[in-house]
């Protein structure tokens, strides 16, 4: 008997159990919104992220492997910006990708540009739910599923897009699409997949979140949820899409340290934070002796370059296109004399910076800014091109318009929440009191100390964002003597930051609890 026999012939005798498992290495990203390289994080004073250190980090795994990404890939600096997302669709060509999902950001430069980015991929991008409104057919730049041929198994991915879409980038660049509902299509194109292909496994990519209260990086594995919490986010789809193994979201830039095994459906799901910064490892097992599934887990891994280390080839790929942004970001523009930060109130010193900016450069009563529109905060010191670039990455114009006083109370009791708010604001005072519930009610509503009249008319600047019904936007869609000014809303905030440097902290208090 030969060695090769010998050794067979007792793993054939050994109990199940003692068999050794085939593991398949699932490494998810979303919501990269273009931070291609490593950057300081200033807690650990360590560096953290990049596709150079997710690189190296893959290179390490034995295991057979593939790279999944839940979209939003580019929007959000320089590099991402400038060059339209080419650069994103190199360095995941470089790293290998197997297949993205369609973000909402990623078309914020059109359908034409994401096209363009589409055919440049060799790798598919997915939206299972995406149709023309015209007549009802699938875009032909996006793919409902990929098959993937790994470690001697068949792995289907469906990507489903994210229904918040047409408000969640400019509802004019999609505005000739359907994005169905994402329980559905997940369990349609689930039992379809199944239907053509019998895959060992399914995963669901989806760029819509787990949902609920959860912020920033969790552990919910030990967590459980009322069937009320279930009706929306990747719970939905893991438990409407019978025979899916994993569900894997973004869009809420969460990062889930160990998934979450929803003990209803049997399905892993998963988050991976944003910024690159973390990875998500899903950790795909199959029965050496079956060749059955028999599980999954995850695991959120921080890119800690001092472990990880960074691939040489892929680093130098991030300098060469980088060369070129960082001579036009690198210049100084001004100074900050303070930190301009998150805050704990519904009105932050960064929102209310911006929103002060916008109303002084546009010459209005009001000003309203989108919260998750400004996407970074302002150091004290020197300030640079790259900062406005990173504080503002939306290539959003100035609109004008008018509202009424009782359309302004509406826009900001649409918009405030028990623990903050989703538009910032220039020119007003609002007190609030929360109900037992935590809901919050508009008590008062004053300009320059004077109560606001319902019928009184006032000049309101914002971005075509909002002012196209944007999330949080629905009443300034209603306003009166639109004007879009074509202005870029960044050289705005730019011209603001020559004119008024050095900045100093901006009157904060502008939404107040009352008790």
């Amino acid at each position: 008997m030969t060695r090769k026999v010998l050794i067979l012939a007792v793993l054939t005798l050994l109990p199940a159990r003692y068999l050794p498992a085939l593991t398949i290495s699932v490494y998810h990203t979303s919501d990269v919104h273009g931070w291609y390289s490593s950057h300081l994080d200033r807690e650990s004073d360590q560096d953290i992220g990049g596709f150079a250190a997710l690189a190296s980090l893959v290179k390490q795994d034995r295991n057979p492997h593939v790279l999944l990404d839940s979209g939003d890939t580019f929007q959000g600096t320089p590099e991402g910006n400038l060059t339209k997302g080419m650069a994103t669709v190199r360095l995941m060509n470089q790293l290998g990708y197997s297949a993205a999902l369609v973000g909402n950001h990623d078309f914020d430069y059109g359908e034409d540009n994401l096209k363009v980015l589409v055919s440049s991929s060799v790798f598919p991008w997915l939206g299972a739910n995406v149709y023309n409104k015209s007549d009802g057919t699938a875009p032909s730049y996006l793919k409902p599923y990929r098959i993937l041929s790994v470690g001697g198994k068949k792995i289907a991915v469906v990507g489903i897009a994210g229904g918040h879409t047409p408000t969640s980038t400019l509802p004019a660049l999609v505005k000739h699409l359907e994005f169905r509902n994402e329980a559905s299509e997940a369990a349609y194109w689930t039992r379809e997949v199944k239907r053509l292909h019998t895959p060992d496994a399914v995963i669901i990519l989806a760029h819509i979140g787990f949902g609920g209260d959860i912020m920033m990086k969790a552990d919910i594995s030990t967590m459980t949820y009322a069937p009320g919490q279930t009706g929306y986010g990747t719970l939905s789809i893991a438990r409407a899409a019978k025979g899916a193994n994993v569900v894997i979201g973004g869009h809420n830039h969460v990062g889930l340290l160990k998934g979450y095994q929803d003990p209803e459906s049997g399905v892993l799901i998963a988050e991976s934070y944003w910024g690159l910064s973390d990875v998500s490892r899903i950790s795909l097992n199959f029965d050496d002796a079956t060749g059955r599934y028999m599980g999954a887990r995850a695991e959120l891994i921080p890119l800690w370059t001092a472990l990880t280390g960074e691939d040489p080839e892929v680093k130098q790929t991030i300098k060469n296109f980088s060369a070129s942004v960082n001579k036009a970001m690198d210049v100084v523009i001004g100074e900050s004399y303070v930190d301009l930060g998150p805050g704990e109130t519904p009105d932050t010193p960064i929102g209310n910076w911006v929103a002060d900016a916008i109303r002084r450069q546009a010459g209005t009563d009001l000003a309203f800014q989108n919260t998750a529109g400004i996407r970074a905060f302002m150091k004290k010191g020197q300030i640079r091109m790259r900062d406005l670039y990173q504080i503002m990455p939306f290539e959003n114009t100035l609109v004008k318009l008018q509202l009424t006083g009782a359309q302004v109370r509406k826009l900001i009791e649409d918009n405030l929440r028990g623990r903050g708010s989703k538009m910032q604001i220039s020119g007003l005072r609002v007190g609030y009191r929360l109900s037992a519930n935590g809901a919050p009610t508009v008590v008062s509503l004053e300009r320059n100390g004077k109560s606001v009249s319902p019928s009184a008319v006032f000049t309101v600047a914002t971005n075509n964002y909002l002012a196209g019904g944007g999330s949080g936007g629905k009443v300034l869609k209603e306003g009166r003597a639109v004007t879009d000014t074509m202005l870029p809303l960044r050289d705005l905030l730019i011209k603001e930051v020559r004119a008024s440097s050095p900045l100093t902290m901006p009157e904060g208090g502008r939404f107040v609890r009352l008790d």
